[in-house]
């Protein structure tokens, strides 16, 4: 989306713009917002001890000081896309954790329990859009849009697919 200028209050000029995020689609990722340096070492941390064969790049927006994307990772192509996507998104304090061989569920809760993190706007395989506000020098996150909007209600087949599909892959008994 092209960016759109609006006023808020007081008359101080908003530039809203929708990034698109960069991934193969073989690729899960959790997007969220944390407050310090050490949540891309933590992060990685998270990553290696949650599941074995996981494949990760991670990038944090540093929003003060030297205002630097930093990064990591195991897989090079993942932590450069991870990159590549924080500086598009540029919205200080957030990160963005790219994976595969893992889906979010299954780190999602040591991901939400690293002390730097705030919060997670996004855990996900699909096509993911960030709703960026630009003010000044700073941007900020207003959310995201994941995937497409419902095209209907299940019904009983439905129902009977979703059952089976977590019990294939191990959620339910």
């Amino acid at each position: 989306m092209p960016p759109v200028n609006v006023a808020v209050m007081g008359g101080i000029p908003v530039e809203l713009s929708s990034v698109a995020i960069d991934k193969p689609e073989d690729v899960n990722l959790i997007f969220g917002q944390a407050h310090f340096i050490k949540t891309v070492e933590d992060l990685a941390e998270v990553m290696v001890g949650a599941v074995p064969g996981v494949r990760f790049g991670v990038a944090f927006c540093e929003s003060s000081g030297p205002r630097l994307v930093r990064h990591t990772g195991n897989d090079a192509e993942l932590e450069q896309l991870a990159v590549k996507n924080a500086r598009a998104i540029g919205a200080g304090h957030t990160f963005l954790l790219l994976m595969r061989n893992a889906f979010p569920v299954n780190v999602l809760n040591a991901v939400k329990a690293v002390p730097e993190v705030c919060s997670v706007y996004a855990a996900t395989a699909n096509p993911l859009n960030v709703i960026v506000a630009q003010i000044g020098e700073g941007r900020a996150v207003l959310g995201v849009a994941d995937g497409g909007a419902p095209l209907g209600v299940e019904g009983e087949e439905e129902i009977a697919e979703r059952k089976a599909l977590l019990r294939k892959f191990g959620y339910k008994a």
